[in-house]
């Protein structure tokens, strides 16, 4: 009788497993989400069924949707003019694209944040703030692993010796005659005057495919959308050009941060789908709605049944606001924050838990810890190196908010920086499928950690 029942034990056990591994296939059996013939949207972490690709340099298998590929898949397509905004740029395969077009006759521009607009060999390897991109930088161009950097492998790797040696102009946020802005933080380009592509991602290595030097990473979650559409390229280039003047060298008449004039939010229609695009930064002496953070609080204004957050940062006092009164309305609220600031004493995750975190025995101004608090406010289990780095939120399922802006007052008031709104349900889709996967493996709540964290700043003061 016992022998009979330790069988029939191992056969449920062995059925529940069964059917345990199978209802993980399901869950983790995505099917491609078909993507809208004028705005696609591309994530590298992408977890859909036969979305992968050797990633080039270390030829590891990847899932997830090859950014880097697509990006050069676009520039490739340029006929006349590409115009680049971006942050950080050291990926060598898009410098060479870039550098056959330009040899083709197409006229590229690109403009750079100063801080990244030094060649990666040119680091001081000593400098800790350049420690970690030299490293890197070493571990890709080294391709014989001799320990040595050659000229020649300096020449074929580091991403902006390539467009230089090639004569491709590149200027960066002090060709206004100063030390720089706050951060040129775009990342955008403009093809033909008729294409944007545009997201989360910087050009790099760690932003799309993870830490050169450690391969269990698998890149920042990051974006990139492709959008086809004359008008909205021609908002884009306008913001280039204010920042560009006359190029290299010449009147220092570029423009960046506040010295651009005030942009406000400009509508338009890519066939049926309503996009609203604002640049920041904006004057703290405007009215906080005139912002693009006013514009952030403006839309979630209007949502009705749910708001999903996938931020890098979150320290804007008046957008959790406006989120805590929509909280107290029914709209459901989950929000994802980089674990590098999700529970600094800034950041606005303390407010939807309803804690405050106090720093130098003050809270912060105006700080308002939710009296309804909310337990869905975490962060996603990466792997350690990786940020998530999205800034964006989906709103009822239909309505996306996201650009290279995050919700903090640095991107308000100083940076240089994108934001779009997009009506799409198509493109929602994708973006709701991202947050779900990062939220599905995340850790929520007032961990153990962050309750003591909170104890001992107390009882010190």
């Amino acid at each position: 009788m016992v022998k009979k029942l330790n069988y029939s034990l191992v056969f449920i056990l062995v059925l529940i497993n069964i059917i345990g591994c199978n209802s993980q296939e399901k869950k983790t059996s995505l099917k491609p989400l078909p993507q809208d013939d004028f705005i696609q949207v591309y994530f590298n972490h992408n977890q859909a069924e036969g979305i992968e690709y050797i990633e080039p340099y270390r030829k590891i298998k990847r899932k997830g949707d090859n950014l880097e590929e697509i990006i050069i898949n676009q520039i490739n397509s340029a006929n006349s003019s590409i115009d680049l905004a971006i942050q950080e740029l050291n990926l060598p395969n898009i410098a060479k694209a870039l550098v056959a077009r330009h040899q083709a006759g197409v006229k590229i521009k690109i403009v750079m944040e100063n801080n990244y607009n030094i060649p990666l060999s040119q680091l001081n390897p000593s400098n800790y703030r350049e420690t970690n991109r030299y490293n890197q930088f070493r571990a890709l161009a080294d391709t014989n692993k001799d320990g040595i950097l050659s000229q020649q492998e300096i020449k074929e790797n580091d991403a902006l010796i390539i467009l230089k040696n090639a004569g491709i102009p590149i200027i960066d946020d002090r060709e206004d005659g100063s030390k720089g802005s706050g951060l040129m933080h775009h990342k955008f380009m403009v093809i033909d005057g008729k294409k944007v592509i545009t997201g989360s991602a910087n050009f790099t290595i760690s932003g799309i495919h993870g830490d050169f030097n450690k391969p269990e990473t698998r890149g920042n979650t990051n974006h990139i959308l492709v959008i086809e559409s004359r008008e909205l390229a021609h908002l884009f280039t306008k913001e280039f050009n204010y920042m560009w003047g006359d190029g290299f060298g010449g009147k220092k008449d570029s423009l960046f941060g506040l010295k651009k004039p005030y942009n406000s939010p400009q509508n338009v229609m890519v066939e049926n789908s309503l996009i609203t695009v604002k640049f920041s930064p904006t004057s703290s002496s405007q009215s906080f709605f005139k912002s693009t953070n006013g514009l952030i609080a403006e839309t979630l204004k209007n949502s009705a049944n749910s708001v999903d957050l996938a931020l890098f940062v979150f320290s804007d006092q008046d957008i959790a606001n406006v989120l805590e009164k929509r909280h107290q309305n029914g709209v459901k609220i989950r929000a994802l924050i980089d674990k590098s600031f999700a529970f600094q004493y800034y950041s606005e995750g303390l407010d939807l838990l309803g804690v405050a975190l106090m720093r130098k025995c003050k809270e912060e101004k105006n700080n308002n810890p939710w009296q309804q608090p909310i337990n869905t406010v975490g962060i996603s289990n990466l792997p350690q190196g990786d940020k998530l780095h999205h800034k964006f939120a989906v709103i009822d399922e239909i309505k996306v908010i996201t650009g290279s802006h995050n919700w903090s007052a640095s991107a308000n008031h100083v940076n240089d920086e994108t934001l779009l709104i997009i009506n799409n349900y198509d493109v929602a889709k994708h973006f709701k499928r991202e947050f779900d996967r990062l939220y599905d493996n995340s850790i929520l709540g007032i961990s153990v950690d962050l309750n003591q964290t909170i104890q001992d700043a107390k009882n010190k003061c």
